[in-house]
């Protein structure tokens, strides 16, 4: 029996880590500060965070709507949701309760995100100029996160070993993405560009051959993805942009955006994005072909 017993607690830690190592580490820290702030809310009004009810968590989402967009309130439910899953309680965040609630503050709140906004070939080329001949690392960071379309945890993550540069350009292993939780991989491709001044792939190449310690394993550009958004916005104010307007997104959004004002079709630009689904690239196409395909052109005056 007691040998049982000790099995079934193995079994259970085993479980626990499993399902820890089922998410990014990022993405287990942005759980855990949400769930943070949601045992405040409820050991300041004696409510209990853990396991919790349905009614609390429509309670604290009414409170967060007085002051959170309406993407926030979601995401603090599913990361309530994990932390008890973790933790071995289940949770109905389906319940009525919830969604009604939810429902209705949509209803008023709408649902629409203000989104920071992308930095496009115009913005690009400000930036670029305004960076110091010596600052190698941060002209190599923002022409490649825009190249690449990076989310800002794989460009952090770029370790030697995951560059190789060909004949073409520079071939970069992402060994694990927001979308690619299981570690399987991607390559993304950036191709070397006419323009030197702009080009990611000799930026990098100039960034790497300046640099004495090229440990395989270690990360290329030694930074947190919250100094991405600090680098960004430090040079777009430097270039006369308005700071407030761009975060560390503005690279990825940029490319995508900028492609599609291109003419690059949906799939290629998903492909070097790592989007599993069309509804945020789609958006990106839409924003570049409002002026485009605007109904106005047709109107001569």
């Amino acid at each position: 029996m007691n040998n049982l017993i000790t099995d079934v607690k193995s079994l259970e830690i085993e479980t626990l880590k499993n399902l820890k190592n089922s998410k990014a580490n990022n993405t287990l820290r942005a759980y855990q500060s949400d769930f943070k702030d949601f045992s405040a809310f409820c050991l300041k009004n004696g409510l209990s965070p853990m396991p919790t009810q349905p009614k609390i968590i429509a309670l604290y989402i009414t409170h967060l709507s007085k002051s959170s967009k309406f993407s926030t309130l979601k995401r603090r439910i599913a990361s309530i949701s994990v932390i008890h899953k973790l933790k071995g309680h289940y949770l109905d965040t389906k319940h009525p309760i919830i969604m009604e609630n939810l429902h209705g503050i949509k209803r008023t709140l709408g649902s629409r995100q203000k989104a920071k906004k992308p930095i496009l070939i115009n913005d690009l080329k400000l930036i670029i100029k305004v960076i110091d001949q010596e600052q190698l690392r941060d002209k190599a960071l923002i022409l490649v996160g825009f190249a690449g379309g990076f989310r800002r945890s794989e460009l952090v993550n770029i370790c030697y070993d995951d560059i190789e540069f060909v004949t073409e350009g520079v071939k970069i292993l992402i060994k694990r993405s927001k979308t690619d939780q299981s570690g399987e991989g991607t390559i993304k491709a950036i191709p070397y560009f006419d323009n030197n001044e702009f080009c990611p792939v000799l930026a990098l190449k100039n960034y790497i051959n300046a640099k004495s310690t090229k440990t395989e394993n270690l990360r290329v550009f030694e930074i947190s993805d919250k100094s991405v958004a600090l680098i960004i916005k430090k040079y777009v104010k430097k270039a006369g942009l308005d700071s407030s307007k761009y975060a560390g997104h503005s690279l990825r959004s940029g490319f995508a955006t900028t492609a599609a004002e291109f003419g690059a079709e949906e799939r290629n630009i998903m492909a070097m994005t790592g989007h599993k689904t069309t509804q945020m690239v789609r958006r990106y196409i839409q924003e570049a072909n409002l002026f485009k395909n605007n109904a106005l052109n047709k109107i001569k005056i």
